[in-house]
């Protein structure tokens, strides 16, 4: 059985330099595990790694979609076990890293995921339900997803019940696991995240993030498709049609990031199979993962 490395944890926590710096000591290679990082020029709103900090390390699954199109929790799994596959046989140890949990999970086997094609019916009807109302809805019918996904994210509330209307609630764990997994996660504590998510989102605005999402707007990605690809977009775009300040746009963004931060941990502490650290403990990670993979040294 194909032995994968899962490094996960809330956003802002420094899981993709950790995965780099591990992929150099094992002989590594990346699978990013980002819903929105598989998009090309959501660069800098999505903090994705540059060629100077994968440092030689090969990376996989980033810049793979047209922001146009959508790309499904379907297309990731083809997608993400091909990656698993190549990187095994070229004798390299395939490293997955990211704070989507819900690809994670159906990646590497806990929960079952079916290829439901779209239900252009239910999607009319669903057409003038308010958010809240597809909110208690979602609740309703597949409670877990409903705990941890965006809650103003129409397109992925609307699929999740499209979903859930076609399997029932999806169950937590797939009768059939694909890899041995050694899961990873980076927990630092809430003064340390809430710091971090503050300092990176600052830096993403002095590297250009804004600028980034004008250039998106104006190369023909419209505000509506814009809204539905994350928080960072979603603000921006609002902020772009003027219904906020930058200084407001800003202070709604780090609050709203703060709670996703949130939604993502009470995703993976629903698995036990997780280590946690509390920070990137670098040395100490890496002699269990040895010990894992067998590996001298």
């Amino acid at each position: 059985m194909q032995k994968v490395i899962a490094v996960v944890g809330p956003t802002a926590v420094g899981k993709s330099f950790f995965g780099v710096w591990l992929a150099k000591q094992i002989g590594g290679e990346i699978i990013s595990a980002d819903s929105r990082q598989v998009y090309i020029g959501l660069d800098i709103g999505t903090g994705k790694m540059t060629a100077a900090e994968m440092n030689g390390v090969p990376h996989h699954l980033l810049s793979v979609a047209d922001p146009k199109d959508t790309y499904t929790v379907a297309d990731f799994l083809k997608a993400g076990r091909a990656a698993i596959e190549a990187v095994g046989a070229r004798g390299h140890f395939p490293i997955v890293v990211g704070g989507s949990g819900f690809y994670i999970d159906a990646l590497l086997g806990k929960r079952e995921i079916a290829d439901v094609p779209p239900n252009k019916k239910l999607r009319k009807e669903l057409e003038k339900v308010s958010l809240d109302a597809l909110n208690v809805l979602l609740r309703k019918l597949d409670p877990a997803r409903a705990e941890t996904i965006d809650a103003k994210n129409r397109v992925r509330l609307v699929r999740a019940i499209e979903i859930a209307r076609t399997l029932g609630s999806v169950p937590n764990v797939s009768a059939q696991q694909s890899y041995s997994v050694f899961w990873v996660g980076i927990q630092p504590s809430q003064n340390e995240l809430y710091a971090n998510i503050h300092a990176r989102l600052l830096a993403r605005m002095k590297a250009g993030m804004l600028e980034e999402a004008r250039h998106l707007h104006a190369t023909g990605l419209s505000f509506e498709r814009m809204e539905e690809l994350g928080l960072e977009y979603r603000f921006m775009a609002t902020h772009l049609k003027g219904e906020n300040s930058e200084k407001e746009m800003l202070t709604e963004l780090e609050k709203e990031i703060r709670k996703y931060a949130k939604r993502q941990m009470t995703w993976f502490k629903r698995n036990k199979e997780i280590q946690w650290f509390t920070a990137p403990h670098y040395p100490e990670i890496l002699a269990q993962t040895e010990k894992y993979l067998n590996l001298n040294g």
